[in-house]
């Protein structure tokens, strides 16, 4: 049974409130699918036992988080984790079997098909990793098109996306055709065409993972770059944990169905939920994923003021050159105000796994020194 949540208005809707949230989701496939998030002994089977007892997968489990304004929220996982299902599912591409979904409050599980076609078109755009460009259209009517469908006058669409076309850097390939496009600008007008709709999210399923590195790594920056620029919600479905730790805000990271660790990519390098996510972040190198912030001690009432200064965003890798340059341990600065310091012994403490980050949560001095 979906719980009704009541559309939100101008006057009701809360700041706060997460652009998606997802609570208690399941999605199974089989027969008699609906029985197994209702009974307590089938959600307890591992996946191999559920499917001997009752031929089902369950490829979402029991998920649920939030994905707050402006951030950009990473699934990630190895293949069969059910991370591309969980996408799919919080705009009914594929409907959940249990569980809520709602972006800004409204209940998404409650959504007759207009009011569905709607979010789909206005409020949640989704990049694949197949581009599904149109052979015989031009770049500038294929990232037009999805205005086309919305009713939008032929010249104003044009001229909207000649704007996006050009912010994702293809200007001057407007008339050409997909076939006359690199794999890489291809999945750019992809992009752009999500992008014309101006919705409230992008939803991104491993829109990269079939392009060379050297086009993937543009295209990662590109994310990066649109990210900084408009601010824009965006969830990115990825297998590749460089990758989710280059754009993830936070991470949550999927195995079997589950989340088995949400969090930020250095409180998952930093502090690794199970020997599972442990055996995931190995080979991470520490010192460019770790911060200042989670490192830093409290200053001393006799901190004399010297030594070089670093933010506390800073990555232990900066902090390490400061330090190391300056011959003396660096102070923390925020705002002009000394929040802490961090030495050598520290930083190479971090590095090799000895020194644990502060838990989420954790207090900083506010006092300057």
């Amino acid at each position: 049974m979906t719980a009704t949540l009541e559309p939100p208005t101008e006057q009701t809707m809360d700041t706060t409130t997460p652009v998606f949230s997802v609570e208690g989701l399941w999605k199974v496939f089989g027969p008699k699918a609906d029985r197994v998030p209702a009974d307590p002994e089938l959600t307890a089977l591992d996946p191999a036992e559920l499917r001997a007892r009752t031929g089902c997968t369950a490829a979402v489990r029991d998920v649920s988080f939030d994905v707050r304004k402006g951030e950009v929220f990473v699934v990630m996982g190895l293949s069969g984790s059910g991370k591309s299902t969980l996408v799919r599912c919080l705009t009914r591409l594929i409907e959940p079997t249990a569980g809520i979904i709602a972006i800004d409050g409204e209940d998404v599980r409650a959504m007759d098909r207009s009011r569905l076609r709607e979010l789909r078109r206005h409020r949640a755009a989704m990049v694949f990793q197949h581009f599904g460009l149109l052979p015989h259209r031009t770049v500038l009517d294929n990232v037009a098109y999805g205005l086309e469908i919305q009713g939008m006058g032929k010249a104003e669409r044009r001229e909207r996306a000649a704007e996006v076309v050009a912010k994702v850097g293809l200007e001057g390939m407007e008339h050409r055709r997909p076939g006359q496009l690199s794999g890489g600008q291809q999945q750019r007008v992809g992009l752009a065409r999500a992008l014309a709709v101006d919705p409230e999210v992008l939803l991104f399923d491993e829109p990269f993972s079939a392009l060379d590195p050297m086009i993937r790594r543009d295209m990662q920056e590109e994310v990066v770059r649109l990210h900084q620029e408009e601010g824009r919600t965006m969830v990115f479905i990825t297998h590749d944990l460089n990758e989710a730790l280059k754009l993830g805000d936070r991470i949550a990271l999927m195995r079997d169905g589950r989340v088995v660790q949400l969090g930020t990519p250095e409180e998952i390098v930093g502090s690794p939920a199970d020997d599972y996510v442990r055996e995931f972040v190995r080979d991470v190198p520490r010192e460019q994923v770790m911060t200042v912030r989670t490192a830093m001690r409290r200053p001393s009432a006799d901190q004399d003021g010297s030594g070089p200064a670093v933010r506390p965003e800073a990555t232990v890798s900066e902090a390490i050159e400061a330090v190391a340059r300056a011959g003396a341990p660096a102070r923390v600065m925020d705002k002009g105000r000394c929040v802490g310091v961090i030495d050598s012994d520290t930083l190479i403490g971090v590095v090799a796994g000895t020194e644990q980050p502060a838990p989420p949560g954790t207090e900083q001095p506010k006092e300057a020194v």
